[in-house]
């Protein structure tokens, strides 16, 4: 991953949740048309389909009170996101859309299907012609997906300063174990000095900017920011 150019990412595609739903066609086609990188989130069903979406539940987006990994991918293509008529997208029709257009940050939820998610997502990945990278908060799919193809750039999401993957940051072992090629830390933890001791070693992402304080501060303390604020 390249230091020499600051990147911004947008947050589930470039968004309202109004009449332009998160993790949408709509959201990933604007952020296209402005030529900025999309980052979106991906589950499992119990169909194994991969499918856009960032809550395990699906009752916030679509009213329906049920688990992602509970529904077939015909169960869910019928679901309306909000009050649109946008729909929850598979990743391959997601793929076909962005097709290397511009750069994309998949972040791969953790339903404890990790063996199966893996698979299907380098199934899909092995044919997309372009940039993307891979994130997750659970260090055993960088490592299963680092097995399967150690080619790809990958990197671990980090929350909080009490959280366990900010703790085992400060072991050598873990960090070898998981060999990230980039940590992603929430916004609040950028400018503590274990993390910029990081900086120093591997690209930093921080997440998720929302305003104009936030964003100037990352800008100093990060390799590249996932934000929802472009004005």
């Amino acid at each position: 991953m390249n230091k020499t150019k600051f990147i911004f990412i947008a947050h589930r595609g470039i968004h309202n949740n109004l009449n332009i739903p998160e993790n949408s066609i709509k959201s990933f086609k604007r952020a296209i048309s402005k030529n900025i990188p999309i980052e979106l989130d991906i589950h499992l069903t119990s169909d194994n389909k991969l499918v856009v979406f960032h809550d395990d539940n699906l009752i916030r987006m679509t009213g329906l009170y049920k688990k992602i990994r509970q529904c077939t991918y015909d169960e869910i293509s019928k679901l309306k996101l909000l009050n649109t008529n946008e729909v929850i997208p598979l990743l391959s029709d997601v793929l076909d859309l962005i097709n290397g257009k511009v750069l994309l940050d998949i972040e791969v939820k953790n339903d404890k299907r990790i063996n199966r998610t893996c698979k299907e997502l380098v199934k899909l990945l092995d044919n997309y012609q372009g940039k993307f990278i891979i994130q997750s908060f659970h260090p055993k799919y960088i490592t299963r997906l680092k097995k399967y193809r150690p080619n790809y750039i990958s990197g671990l999401l980090v929350t909080n300063a009490k959280g366990f993957c900010y703790n085992i940051m400060d072991s050598k072992i873990v960090l070898d174990i998981i060999k990230p090629d980039f940590i992603a830390y929430n916004k609040n933890i950028t400018s503590c000095k274990k993390v910029q001791k990081y900086r120093q070693k591997m690209f930093i992402i921080a997440w998720t900017i929302k305003n104009r304080d936030d964003f100037e501060k990352a800008k100093k303390y990060s390799d590249s920011i996932i934000t929802e604020y472009f004005e």
